[in-house]
């Protein structure tokens, strides 16, 4: 895994310069500061703005997800292509691209105790982090959010996307059902939209399932990740049971799940093959639709979302991301053909 090196400047969020990620498109270096109610921390990531100061003009703020494999410079690259391919479509945006660490990441490279790092892929479902504070993945994101929300910082923002692919659109899914910074965009008058690229599973809402597992082997398919049962520490839940009013909620959200029609593998190295997530479907083109089926039917009025198809793409989050559905999802190009 390539990492981007960070050094920490001070308590606040700073432009530290930049470092080419291919020729001619540099991205800024940031040690953002990630503060909640355990403290503060630092959380790398790529930027292609110096997000610390002023940014009139940008309307429209993207931000990518990485997959299991941390791979934050191919993301962020992916992101750039696609931005360019998008054109005029594109302009005036400010790319963002944050890193979640494994324990391993700080090791190698040297980093400050102060980094934010999790155990394995834990930070898919906003597990807090093992490391410097108890701080969820989904505070990283919230804090994203409020940053872009700061009209002092971004007087002209009009529309953010979230958007992940494979581990990072686990991410972004679950965020979508629980995050806590959506109003303070709506506050702002910033519309919110979650991009959800070939994920292995996503949360459901209730005990049903396309391939229903209910063996004494299976007992915790309906568990977060996989359900509401027992969720992480970030997720707060008040006497009443929260979960029908966050459905309901989610059900009308701005939300494009992109599917690559080929991914159809149910041996893929990174696919989750837990009984949770097989109860979902073999592969991760027939969970996609069967989730998109299962929550359409629960909620035929006032549905907001869309599920588009990507030929021709398996496991790919550059061949996603840039095609020509992607670019539309991300860049609203209007080159998606119908689904």
């Amino acid at each position: 895994m390539r990492f981007f090196r960070v050094i920490v400047a001070g308590a606040a969020c700073g432009c530290l310069g930049a470092v080419p990620l291919s020729a001619g498109r540099p991205a800024a270096v940031v040690a953002s500061q990630v503060s909640t109610a355990h403290g503060s921390a630092s959380e790398p990531l790529a930027v292609s703005l110096d997000w610390s100061k002023p940014q009139p003009r940008i309307g429209r703020a993207v931000i990518v997800f990485h997959g299991i494999g941390r791979d934050v410079n191919g993301y962020y690259r992916t992101l750039q292509d696609a931005a360019e391919q998008a054109g005029a479509a594109a302009r005036d945006t400010i790319l963002i691209a944050p890193q979640f660490l494994d324990e391993q990441d700080i090791r190698a490279n040297r980093l400050p105790a102060d980094f934010l790092r999790w155990r394995g892929a834990a930070w898919e479902a906003g597990a807090p982090a093992v490391a410097p504070l108890p701080m969820s993945s989904y505070d990283v994101v919230d804090a994203l959010l409020a940053r872009l929300a700061d009209r002092s910082l971004f007087p002209d923002l009009k529309i953010v996307l979230l958007a992940g692919h494979s581990g990072g659109g686990q991410l972004v899914q679950r965020y979508a059902v629980v995050g806590k910074a959506a109003a303070a965009l709506s506050s702002a008058g910033i519309h919110l939209r979650y991009v959800i690229a070939n994920p292995s599973s996503y949360l459901y809402f209730s005990d049903e399932r396309p391939a229903q597992s209910r063996s004494a082997s299976c007992r915790d398919f309906n568990h977060w990740k996989y359900g509401p049962i027992d969720p992480p520490a970030y997720v707060k839940l008040d006497a009443a049971n929260r979960w029908p009013q966050r459905e309901a909620s989610y059900a009308q959200e701005d939300v494009i799940y992109l599917l690559g029609d080929a991914d159809i593998d149910p041996h893929q190295k990174d696919l989750d093959t837990s009984c949770g997530a097989e109860a979902q479907g073999r592969t991760r083109f027939v969970r996609g639709q069967a989730y998109f089926a299962y929550l359409h039917a629960r909620h035929p009025s006032g549905w907001n979302q869309r599920m588009w198809f990507v030929p021709g793409v398996a496991h790919s989050a550059r061949k996603m991301f840039t095609s020509a559905c992607g670019i539309n999802a991300i860049f609203d190009t209007g080159t998606c053909p119908d689904q």
